[in-house]
Parts: structure tokens; sequence; C-alpha cells
């Protein structure tokens, strides 16, 4: 099977701006299917910009069986190099073909037991996903956030927008652990910390989820912390419970109690979808990716800091011996094995 099919992609890509000569069509909100369209065409152009470039490559290496030049040589050395870097890149792109995975991303952390050990861990992942996010030029919005007593943080969820952030995102859903000396044991023991990561697909305006006005509960509060960027000094926190499930979404990012509504109304809607798909397929890899129970003992991931340095995905077998580049947002490679082994069957 030819990864790109790229013929598929041309027509995929015919068809949805049909669309947009239909009548009526600028006069709504369409987003969605112009960032579609955008991101089909660059697919298609860095398709079409290999092609080239590997023709000629081709040409050069014709002439390099009729002359030995040495400078002709380092050329097509270094040229081999950047398409075989490019070539990987649009397989990665290929292969975020799931349904949502254009959208953007909700992310929440929580500690698992140990106390200020599993806070400061949810910190440094916290930390570690917002670090990779901004090389991506991604935004990264925080919607809630409650700190941790001593250090580090309870909780937290923020948004990452981009194009395909929760394609990339969403195999890092599950339970991550840590291995290392405590900075907080005044006996400098090795200890073991969990975090659980959830990763959602932000519902867009053109997916209903009906929710009833009455199986809300709302409240107000004063965000908590000691301070700085995570302190409202007036009750505009908002905190929803969708009283039949007993979901409960929080946002105190925004200026005004109606915005962290607005947000939490979002959140719970993508929180009411994934439940939603949950109990219409068992299969729900296409929407979160490998699931595993948010439970201590299923953990997805290793991070050891102590007697030796790694970070391995129990899933991919992938490892690491440089931790600290890791925790600096270095996890392209874990998301990239992640995708190639979970989304070899649906690529276009």
């Amino acid at each position: 099977m030819n990864l790109f099919e790229i013929e598929k992609l041309q027509v995929k890509l015919d068809n949805i701006e049909k669309e947009t000569l239909k009548e009526g069509f600028w006069s709504k909100d369409n987003s969605k299917i112009l960032q579609e369209i955008k991101i089909l065409k660059d697919k298609i152009n860095s398709y079409t910009k290999i092609y080239t470039n590997l023709e000629n490559l081709i040409e050069m290496n014709k002439l390099l069986e009729q002359e030995n030049d040495e400078s002709l040589v380092k050329e097509l050395l270094s040229d081999t190099k950047n398409i075989d870097k490019e070539i990987e890149e649009l397989e990665i792109k290929t292969l975020l073909s799931g349904k949502y995975d254009i959208n953007n991303a909700i992310v929440s952390m929580h500690p698992g037991a140990g106390g200020t050990e599993s806070q400061d861990w949810v910190e440094m992942l916290y930390r570690m996903y917002t670090r990779w996010a901004e090389k991506h030029n991604f935004q990264v919005k925080e919607l809630d956030y409650l700190e941790g007593d001593e250090a580090g943080i309870k909780s937290v969820t923020f948004l990452v927008q981009g194009d395909y952030a929760y394609g990339y995102l969403k195999g890092e859903m599950g339970v991550h652990r840590l291995i290392r000396i405590s900075p907080f044991d005044s006996g400098g023991r090795r200890h073991t910390s969990f975090a659980s990561v959830e990763v959602l697909p932000e519902i867009t305006d053109d997916i209903e989820i009906d929710i009833n006005p009455d199986d809300l509960r709302v409240d107000t509060y004063r965000a908590s912390g000691a301070g700085g960027q995570h302190i409202n000094k007036t009750s505009s926190a908002v905190r929803i419970t969708h009283i039949p499930t007993n979901i409960v979404v929080a946002c105190q990012s925004e200026r005004s109690q109606i915005q962290n509504r607005e947000t939490a109304m979002k959140m719970l809607k993508s929180k009411l979808f994934d439940l939603k798909e949950k109990e219409r397929q068992k299969n729900i890899n296409d929407l979160k990716g490998e699931q595993k129970d948010i439970a201590w003992g299923s953990q997805i991931r290793s991070y050891i800091f102590c007697p030796y340095t790694l970070v391995k995905d129990h899933r991919t077998n992938y490892e690491v011996g440089n931790v600290q580049s890791v925790m600096d947002g270095q996890i392209d490679d874990f998301i990239e094995e992640y995708l190639k082994k979970y989304n070899q069957k649906n690529v276009i």
C-alpha cells in the first residue's frame, strides 16, 4: 500500500473545495473546513516537493556515474539526508488521520498517591508538555490549576491549540511513572511517583452535544493558590458538575465568570462526547489512542533518574538515555513511534 496515496488526498481536497462554492458557505462559521483544506494542501505540496527533489537526486546520481566529482558527492549525500527527514515528517503527518486528530487538545493531569512527590511530578510533566508545545509553535492556555500543598500541582487542565494538537498528544494518555532520589526526602532515598494524563479532543461547534441545563450544577469560587498568575481576586472561577454522570469540570483562566463558564462548557462537552464514544464502540483507539486503566501499575512510560537515566515507553519499547532532554520537551520520537505502531491501519 502506498502510505501517502496522494491521489486519494487530492480527490478529498477537490470534494471539500466544492463545498466552498455552495451558496451560503461563507455566511456560516466553516473554519473547520477551511482548516482541513489548508492541511490537505500542505500534505500534497510536501509530497510534490519531495517527489521533485527525488527526481533531482536521480539526475545527480547519473552525473556521478559519468564523472567523479567530490563536491557533487557531498551535495548528493547532504540532499539525501534532508529528503529522508522530509519523508519521515510527511509520514507522521499522514498518520495523523483520525477523525479528531486535527482538533485542539484538552489535557488534564492528576498526581497519584504520594502527596508532594507526585504533585511535584505533575508539575514536571506540565513543564515538559508546555516546552514541547512551544517548540511546535502551539499555544498553551491554562484552564484550571490547583497548586500543591507544599510544592507541585494537585491538578491542572490546559488547552493546546494548533493543527493536529490532539493527533500528536493522544498517545500521551495514561499513567506516567517517575523514579528518582527525592528532593523532599532528607534521607536521600529513592521514590517512585505516578501521574495520570488525560487527553481529549476539543469539541468544535459543528459537533452537537445535547445537555439539559437541569442536569447541571454550577458553582462559582475564587481561584485557590498562593497568588501570581494562578489567582483571581474575584469569584469568577466556575465549576460545573454534570449530575447524571458526576463529571466535574472547572475553569479559572478567563477574566470574567461568563467566559469561564463558556470554556467550562466546552470542556464538559468534550468529556461527555468522549463518554458517548466509549459507550458506542469497544475499540476507541481512533479517539484516545490505546487505552489503559488509570491505575498505578498500568504506566505507559517510565522516567528513571536513578540509579541510571532512562525514559522508556512500555507500549513501543522505544527508549532514550537523556532524561533531561525529554523533560525539556524532546518527546517527538516517543510520539512518532506511537503513531507508527498504532495508526498504521488508518493512514488517510
